[in-house]
């Protein structure tokens, strides 16, 4: 009977002691300290990186994770220990703009423009523009960065999605269908190309690409969201485009009405200088009836 009680009072404490873990856990604690602490019980189960690549694998884990504010913390540790280089500035950048400070994410890309990682440099300021929905900005920055790294296929498929932001439609298709065979798996590109089959008027393609990838309510619900978007966008442009069109066929019919009286005047000035020679001529009859006259044959 005591072994009885012993074994139940343990687990009455080991359900308390499970309780009191998710309350501790769970309290004020938001998911950025959830996964931070996660992180920190795995490094436990192994050493601690004793060398620059080792420690700059741990923050782009970091990073992988959602833990942009901890890695911050660590890239500083490690600048401190090693010095700065490219790569600790673009994982510098990085998580700057993934935690809302775009000025300084701006100056961290903008240093990366004279190093080898020029491309990455190009590619984080056009996610800052478009993410300020400066899609024209955009636009021109991911066009730089993929023709650095042609083969890059977020890039090529922030390109696509930026140009059709701006209503182009013809010019989101090749490098979407670049990026989606360069990358068949991933899907967020695949979710551009279902965006993209939608804004080209084929909703049956989109939609079967949409269920083979078994793409989620949220972000079914986001692909037509920005879809109508594209739709409104491209109407834009094409009312700019035949707006564009009438100004210069008025011009080309104005420009005409305006020098046609210049015209006939110069016409009639030159007709009127040449009068006094026929006139001239034609009293001179007599005159050229005595001298020979020359006759072409």
């Amino acid at each position: 009977m005591h072994a009885v009680v012993l074994v139940l009072a343990c687990t009455a404490l080991a359900a308390l002691g499970g309780c009191a873990s998710k309350m501790e856990s769970g309290y004020g604690v938001g998911v950025q300290a959830e996964r931070e602490a996660a992180l920190q019980q795995s490094q436990h189960k192994q050493d601690a990186p004793d060398t620059p690549g080792m420690y700059l694998a741990l923050i782009d884990r970091m990073q992988a994770q959602g833990l942009f504010y901890a890695s911050l913390a660590h890239i500083d540790a490690y600048e401190k220990q090693y010095g700065a280089t490219p790569d600790t500035t673009l994982l510098r950048a990085d998580a700057l703009r993934q935690t809302g400070q775009a000025q300084s994410s701006a100056d961290a890309y903008t240093k990366l423009l004279s190093t080898p990682l020029v491309a990455r440099g190009y590619r984080g300021l056009g996610l800052l523009a478009g993410a300020a929905g400066e899609f024209a900005k955009a636009s021109e920055a991911f066009d730089t960065a993929s023709r650095l790294e042609p083969t890059d296929a977020l890039t090529l498929s922030d390109l696509g999605y930026a140009r059709l932001r701006l209503g182009d439609v013809t010019g989101a298709r090749v490098p979407l269908m670049k990026a989606a065979e360069l990358a068949q798996d991933n899907p967020k590109i695949l979710s551009n190309v279902a965006l993209f089959l939608l804004a080209d008027g084929q909703p049956a393609a989109a939609q079967g690409l949409i269920v083979q990838q078994k793409f989620s309510p949220e972000v079914q619900q986001a692909i037509r969201t920005d879809a109508q978007r594209v739709a409104a966008a491209a109407a834009q442009v094409s009312h700019a485009r035949v707006a564009e069109v009438a100004a210069a066929t008025s011009e080309r019919a104005r420009v005409p009405a305006a020098r046609a009286p210049q015209t006939v005047q110069t016409v009639d000035s030159l007709l009127n200088a040449q009068l006094p020679l026929t006139e001239t001529f034609d009293r001179s009859g007599a005159m050229s009836a005595k001298q020979p006259q020359v006759i072409a044959r």
